[in-house]
């Protein structure tokens, strides 16, 4: 059973920076993809970054290419989402995800596995 448990949320001013964490088990996966979501109230859970893990490739959207970085340690079956320059409009619940397949895709229902979710709060 693939368990993913999120870490490393809080409140942060604008500008900021924060490093989640996404703890994975359960399984090994180097024929998987990962994925980071985010959801604000009243919005729908939108894409933020995906690896594949065996190689390393990102993509990532244009709302945050440039200030937020996903990584793994392949060692420690953990994926991070380094994030700077936070804006207000960062502020959500962030989700990590994982998929069994290599491709990197950015739609919620393309992935198989969820974490329970971190919050992050950008003050102005």
């Amino acid at each position: 059973q693939v368990q993913l448990v999120e870490s490393g949320g809080g409140l942060v001013q604008a500008g900021g920076s924060l490093r989640l964490s996404c703890a994975a088990s359960g399984r090994t996966f180097g024929t998987y993809a990962m994925g980071w979501f985010r959801q604000a109230p009243g919005k729908e859970r939108d894409f933020v970054a995906a690896i594949k893990w065996s190689s390393g490739s990102t993509y990532y959207p244009d709302a945050v290419k440039g200030r937020f970085t996903i990584s793994r340690d392949y060692a420690k079956n953990t994926m991070y989402l380094e994030m700077n320059s936070l804006k207000p409009e960062d502020t959500a619940v962030y989700y990590c995800a994982a998929r069994r397949a290599q491709v990197l895709l950015t739609t919620t229902r393309a992935y198989d596995y969820w974490g329970q979710g971190t919050q992050v709060t950008v003050s102005s």
